[in-house]
């Protein structure tokens, strides 16, 4: 069962908020707590913070409600789709944006992001900020390596604020990962994330799929705007769900091939997605025989 607690601040109440920022988080509390304070430190606008507490019981619950932010509970893990769900339902302003509690934002994110949906000029994309991560992966959207802290023991706050802006980093297709900003009206037309990929592996390229069915085209991650990634603190103590067979068995085809060929995940930007995807032969075939021994 899922509890909601709107904020009681009278500040928050009054003030106008940009986004209403997402925020799920499971027993991680000094990670949320830096998380928010970078928010706080780091945004050019005001915003309405939410959080969905999973479990709670390291004393995360607690904060938040000292803190009296806006936020939603459950008294076990839920998982990120629950979690991504139940917060948008508390936000009042009509832009989202999804976010993992072990983000560190940086100065100007929210800047960046909002002028590039008062520019597009109507609720059809997908905009991601860009993460700094300390080590490199096979993630070709992120900036990485570059090591300014691997916990928060570590962190070198002051360096990273010294340099991540010499670092360049063209815009990119594909968005899909958070920090994320999605239209209200986007969100409620595809019903949110899928909650039968809980507790959520394979969640995000779902929800880009769905949009990309709701006939979203402008999947764009922002050079510019850009958080620093710890990489995962909480995914590595969930029991996974296998997302790769539930892609596979509800879309008809891999999330690879989804990424690759529609997302054109990683690649310079250049504008919406105007031409129709075209999936090499051999990888349909490959995906097909994939398929046909998942079923």
């Amino acid at each position: 069962m899922i509890e909601f607690f709107p904020s009681k601040s009278i500040a928050e109440r009054e003030e106008k908020p940009v986004f209403a920022i997402l925020i799920p988080t499971w027993n991680n509390l000094p990670y949320l707590q830096f998380c928010v304070s970078s928010i706080l430190k780091n945004s050019r606008y005001k915003h309405q913070i939410i959080i969905h507490v999973n479990d709670g019981s390291d004393g995360t619950k607690k904060w938040v409600e000292e803190q009296h932010l806006c936020h939603s509970w459950s008294d076990q893990n839920v998982g990120v789709c629950y979690a991504f769900n139940a917060a948008a339902s508390l936000a009042k302003t009509d832009y989202l944006l999804l976010l993992d509690d072990d983000n560190y934002l940086l100065p100007d994110w929210d800047y960046y992001i909002h002028k590039e949906i008062e520019e597009l000029g109507h609720p059809y994309y997908a905009i991601s900020a860009t993460k700094i991560e300390y080590k490199k992966t096979l993630n070709t959207c992120v900036i990485a390596s570059h090591d300014f802290g691997k916990t928060l023991e570590d962190f070198k706050e002051d360096d990273l604020l010294e340099h991540y802006k010499t670092i360049e980093k063209a815009d990119w297709y594909g968005s899909s990962w958070y920090p994320m900003a999605i239209h209200r009206s986007v969100w409620d037309i595809v019903g949110g994330l899928s909650i039968e990929y809980s507790p959520g592996m394979y969640s995000d390229p779902d929800f880009m799929m769905k949009l990309w069915h709701a006939g979203v085209r402008y999947f764009k991650g922002l050079g510019q705007s850009r958080s620093y990634h710890f990489m995962s603190k909480s995914v590595s103590r969930i029991k996974k769900n296998n997302g790769r067979k539930q892609f596979l068995l509800k879309w008809r085809m891999s999330n690879s091939a989804f990424r690759r060929y529609y997302l054109k995940m990683g690649e310079p930007f250049e504008g919406p997605i105007t031409d129709q995807p075209t999936i090499p032969a051999l990888k349909r075939l490959k995906d097909r025989i994939k398929l046909f021994f998942t079923i």
